[in-house]
Order: structure tokens, then C-alpha cells, then sequence
């Protein structure tokens, strides 16, 4: 993988999400032409939850559009009664980029990218939390989206630009090649007593400061902590 297309840039405002009526930036809706980002992220994207979402680590949200399948056939099946957002549009996710042929186990903690005229680097996978329930009215969505890997990926930025679909994402630099990001789910939800690698993965310079106080917990304790309340709400 050297150079993959942008297929859609994504923003969205604040808005009541599900049955809770929780604020939320997760309906993000394509732009047309070019927009600029910085290190809080694309110009006016919001969110709605500034503890949990946003921020340099979490400046732009990255989902692979290869996964829209996979959930398609999990969920849009004759016996299966779906009320949520549409899983063969774009922005289902609440991803700022859109791209086909680029997934959690072509790319690495670390890496450095050419996006459109700016630099970002990856910093963290996405933590799915509840409001991914509410988004597709499917009480088990955040524990699927973890369980299989299919998480979408964060980036900071490390030189502002602009960026727009049909602009190149392309990786300049890999930092860390052992450590592809289906390799990092793998550790934090599955392999989860494989402390050797986790402490690989807390001296890594470049993790973003809230995996490595999750490792550093992780070690100090030896023992795996409980997601229910972040996946359930």
C-alpha cells in the first residue's frame, strides 16, 4: 500500500442522537470540493462529547468503506428488523475520511501520511462506545464493531492542509511495522494477557497518551478492565 484515494470527506454539527436524545456529531454528511484541517481537525466537524471524542489525538476519523459489507450482511438480512443508519452510505460510522482498499491490517500505529496538501499520522484505532448502539438501534453494535476488529483509526495531524474526495492519502513514513493496527485490537480486546506485547506497546513514542495509561493500568494491576459500561452506556 503506497497511495489510495479519498472517496468522500465527511463533517457534521451537533445533533440529538437516538432515544436518549444525547448530543452527538456522529451524522456526518460528505462535502463537496476542498476543506481545510488543522490539529483539532476538519473545519466544521463537531462533536458532541469533547471528553471522549475530538482533541489532537482524535483530530480526523478514519473508516474503511470495505467494511460496509461485512456489516451488510450481518444486519440487512430478510429476518432481521433494522431500524438504524444506512449501511451502504457513507458516513454510517461517523468517519471524516472514506476510503476502499485500506483497512486495520494494511496500516500501523505510527504511520505518517500525505493527506491532500497536509501530514497526519495515526495515533489510535477507535474505541467504539454506546452511542454506536444508538446510531444503528442495535444494542450490540459497539461489542461487534470491537470483537471483529473493524474499528476505523484516528489521526492526528502534523501539518495542516486541505483535503478533499478524489485527493491521495499517502504513506510518506512507517514507523512501526510490527504493529499493525488488527495487531494492537487484537492485544487490548483479545489476546488480553499477553503482557510482554503490551509493554511493546506502552514504549511505543508516538501511542497516544490515553492507550498508554491503558497499558500502563493494564500492567500494574494484571488485569483486564470491564468494558460493559462504555459499550452498553
Amino acid at each position: 500500500m503506497d497511495v489510495i484515494e479519498i472517496s468522500a470527506v465527511l463533517i457534521g454539527s451537533v445533533k440529538p442522537l437516538g432515544v436518549r436524545q444525547t448530543p452527538s456529531g456522529i451524522d456526518k454528511s460528505a462535502v463537496e470540493g476542498r476543506i481545510s484541517f488543522d490539529e483539532f481537525g476538519l473545519e466544521g466537524d463537531e462533536q458532541g462529547d469533547l471528553r471522549l471524542h475530538g482533541g489532537v489525538e482524535k483530530a480526523i476519523h478514519h473508516y474503511p468503506f470495505d467494511h460496509y459489507k461485512f456489516w451488510a450482511d450481518v444486519f440487512l438480512k430478510e429476518e432481521h428488523d433494522y431500524p438504524g443508519a444506512p449501511l451502504t452510505e457513507v458516513g454510517a460510522f461517523g468517519e471524516n475520511l472514506s476510503t476502499i482498499g485500506l483497512t486495520e491490517k494494511e496500516v500501523c500505529l505510527g504511520d505518517i501520511f500525505q493527506l491532500g496538501t497536509g501530514v497526519v499520522q495515526i495515533s489510535q484505532g477507535r474505541q467504539p462506545c454506546w452511542k454506536l448502539n444508538e446510531r444503528f438501534g442495535e444494542r450490540s453494535m459497539a461489542r461487534q464493531v470491537q470483537s471483529t476488529g473493524r474499528t476505523g483509526w484516528y489521526y492526528r495531524v502534523l501539518e495542516k492542509g486541505v483535503v478533499g474526495a478524489g485527493d491521495r492519502l499517502q504513506l510518506k513514513e512507517r514507523l512501526a511495522p510490527n504493529w499493525s493496527l488488527a495487531r494492537v485490537t487484537d492485544l487490548l480486546y483479545v489476546d488480553v494477557q499477553n503482557y510482554a506485547a503490551l509493554e511493546g506497546l506502552r514504549n511505543l513514542p508516538f501511542l497516544a497518551e490515553s492507550w498508554r495509561r491503558l497499558a500502563e493500568r493494564r500492567l500494574a494491576r494484571g488485569e483486564v478492565e470491564d468494558w460493559g459500561p462504555r459499550l452498553n452506556g
